[in-house]
């Protein structure tokens, strides 16, 4: 297929009840979708309301949750209203969420912090100390996530030296899935999914970590109760029956994490489909056995649910890279200026870029890491700084593809690697410098809900309307194939940024 064709459009058919009602809470905007039995989402049904988190300079990122939570009941008044009577076949209410957010609420269930996102990084001193205590490769053996300002020990940590008044009064800490469900529910299970992602939870027994919680002063009670994803609460608070009635007694199931929602609604759910996403941040993600992995340092070990594990590598940046040259620079939307950026050769620009918007997680784990651009001369356009950071974004990316491969290279087997995410999948010539970069065929997912969808199939797998979500069909456009010609220039241009990367940080990557 061209770089350029258009996105195939999905198959009409007569859908089919029971209906899902996926929430998806992203970090720029919330959303509600309906999707019927086949797991295929109805496009009359979707709400959706973008916000903005509140931000500083000195690395606060984070939003108001009761204001958050307020989005979410508007985007399902709305999908509610325009399912009609569809609304009375809704057999449940599935929930993706953002990893690694942190909220602490005190007796009465009320808020004490705003949600900390993973991107806040204030906690770079607090992570400083905790390193001086802690072994991170220990703990990443262990909880399967290293010592990094995007979990919950440093946060915490960094709570307890700047605010210990909020330690005191604090309850319960939790995610912003299991606080949404007591806003609406009273009750709440928290997934072993969104669990695994706070660097607290023992990946290999299941629990919470008996033995990092003292270091942090967090009591066991202080911890949500921990639930698989076929957990189901039931039963809103008569406020919100009186609201949605159609919801009053339905199934909720527990929130995971977005990106283990992608690999389900992409069909990466075997070791075989490989997913790389790039909405807000990006990341690439592979299901394992978690027993029978330990991640390399560059990496991390979340889950999916008690048998599924998720090795991978995210980074800090994806499309909040373009939204902040678009904004900066003045740049009209990507879509409008691809044909442009299109036409570039690769590394046209002589630029080298670390692209490091809001710290680095994969694969250096550097948090005082921050953008950087050299090359820039007088006949710089904005275009080539943005041509430029998509291909830095992709030199990031080809570390982690390589480092997964030399994890798992015992499975001897060719991976798929299957593209999702909006900022992805809006744009072919970033499809088309991913394939080149990481030198091998990338499939582009017809599915644009990847995660609404994953959350989507895995309750009516719940329900059990279908039998197994690795079962379901997999949907991909025809890959996107790499030319060994750019490969060789980005091969050289990659170099170009590993060099500049060990010169600002003054060290080499963990490895």
């Amino acid at each position: 297929m061209s770089q350029f064709a258009p996105a195939p459009e999905l198959p009409q058919h007569a859908s089919q009840p029971p209906y899902i009602l996926a929430l998806d809470i992203g970090t720029s905007s919330v959303r509600a979708l309906l999707f019927d039995a086949t797991g295929t989402a109805l496009p009359q049904v979707i709400s959706q309301i973008p916000y903005d988190l509140t931000t500083s300079s000195d690395g606060e990122s984070s939003v108001d949750a009761d204001m958050l939570v307020e989005l979410v009941a508007k985007t399902i008044d709305e999908a509610l209203t325009k399912a009609g009577p569809l609304a009375s076949r809704i057999g449940a209410i599935a929930t993706d969420t953002f990893w690694h957010s942190l909220l602490g609420i005190d007796k009465d269930g009320k808020p004490l912090i705003p949600v900390l996102i993973w991107e806040d990084t204030r906690s770079r001193k607090a992570l400083a100390e905790l390193s001086k205590q802690l072994d991170s490769q220990e703990l990443l053996k262990r909880n399967g996530a290293r010592l990094h300002t995007s979990y919950w020990p440093a946060k915490l940590r960094w709570l307890a030296n700047t605010q210990p008044e909020i330690m005191q009064k604090t309850a319960q800490w939790l995610s912003f899935g299991e606080y949404m469900q007591r806003c609406f529910l009273g009750k709440s299970v928290c997934s072993l999914s969104m669990a695994s992602g706070t660097g607290l939870l023992n990946i290999r027994a299941r629990a919470w970590d008996t033995q990092l919680l003292p270091v942090l002063n967090i009591r066991p009670d202080q911890l949500p109760p921990l639930g698989d994803i076929h957990d189901r609460v039931q039963g809103l608070k008569p406020e919100y029956a009186s609201r949605w009635p159609a919801l009053r007694d339905i199934p909720w199931y527990p929130a995971i994490g977005d990106g283990a929602a992608a690999n389900v609604g992409s069909g990466c759910v075997t070791e075989k489909n490989w997913a790389i996403t790039i909405g807000t941040s990006s990341a690439i993600r592979v299901v394992v056995s978690p027993d029978e992995v330990v991640p390399a340092a560059g990496l991390w070990l979340y889950l999916l649910d008690a048998k599924c594990g998720l090795i991978g590598g995210a980074l800090s940046e994806g499309g909040n890279v373009v939204a902040w040259l678009e904004h900066t620079l003045k740049l009209p939307p990507l879509k409008e200026v691809e044909p442009q950026i299109a036409n570039m050769q690769p590394d046209s620009s002589g630029l080298t870029i670390l692209p490091f918007i809001s710290g680095e997680r994969s694969p250096g784990w550097h948090d005082e890491a921050r953008l950087t651009i050299t090359g820039l001369n007088s006949h710089t356009t904005p275009l080539d700084i943005l041509r430029a950071s998509l291909e830095a974004i992709a030199y990031q990316l080809n570390i982690v593809y390589d480092q997964l491969n030399t994890q798992l290279e015992k499975l001897e087997i060719a991976p798929t690697l299957i593209g999702s995410g909006g900022a992805l999948l809006s744009s072919p010539t970033l499809q088309g410098i991913i394939a080149d970069t990481l030198n091998t065929p990338l499939y582009p997912s017809i599915e644009r809900e990847c995660s609404a969808r994953g959350v989507a199939l895995l309750a009516l797998e719940a329900l059990g309307t279908i039998p197994d979500v690795a079962d379901v069909p997999v949907e991909l456009e025809d890959p996107l194939l790499p030319e060994e010609t750019r490969h060789g220039i980005y091969v050289q241009a990659a170099q170009r940024q590993q060099e500049l990367y060990d010169v600002l940080l003054n060290t080499k990557r963990v490895n």
